[in-house]
């Protein structure tokens, strides 16, 4: 990326500051990617925990398979899903507070004796699967602010911060140079005039 700059001391000046403001912002989008990639990894890892205590439950469970043909699925249905929102290094992510079921009312004498383990067992698998998906959605929002960031530390150690070097070195050479050429000229012009006056 060509950084687009004139041969004077005003860009010369608004070039180094943009410099000094990535290379003072570059450490810290380093440890904020560093620590993305740790909390990615944590959520992923408590997410396919989830995922396998949900496929241990439901395996557990398939034994007694037919008793569940018999089961009322419109007995317990979720009501809320009570989420909060925590930041974890700027990124806003969701924890699960509570879930709430709402259960009909039914006889416990005319269903049989296990209705009432069958709403707490329905009641754990529902909280374990959406548990899950808030482990997974967390894991996604993090993951795209990592990318992000790494696309970020990317441009300004590879691309923005050896431009701005580049530039101030181009800035500075023509400065110089400049300076120089107009030393050189005003000597001759001084010499012209001494010679001027000597022959005089």
């Amino acid at each position: 990326m060509a950084i687009k700059f004139q041969y004077n001391k005003t860009a010369l000046q608004h070039i180094d500051k943009q410099l000094k403001v990535r290379e003072r912002a570059l450490p810290t989008l380093k440890n904020k990617e560093a620590a993305l990639r740790i909390e990615v990894k944590k959520a992923k890892t408590t997410a396919e925990e989830f995922e396998e205590k949900l496929s241990e439950r439901l395996q557990a469970y398939q034994r007694a398979i037919e008793l569940w043909g018999e089961f009322d699925n419109d007995l317990v249905s979720i009501e809320d899903v009570d989420l909060s929102i925590k930041k974890i290094a700027g990124v806003k992510t969701p924890v699960l507070e509570d879930v709430k079921f709402s259960v009909k009312e039914f006889s416990i004498f005319n269903r049989p004796g296990w209705y009432l383990d069958g709403i707490s067992i329905v009641k754990e698998l529902a909280r374990i699967a959406i548990e899950r998906e808030v482990f997974f959605q967390k894991m996604q929002l993090l993951d795209h602010a990592r990318r992000k960031t790494t696309q970020k530390v990317n441009l300004y150690e590879k691309v923005q911060i050896p431009g701005f070097q580049e530039a101030i070195l181009k800035i500075k050479r023509y400065l110089e140079d400049e300076e120089n050429l107009s030393k050189a000229a005003q000597k001759i012009v001084k010499t012209r005039i001494q010679e001027m006056e000597a022959s005089v």
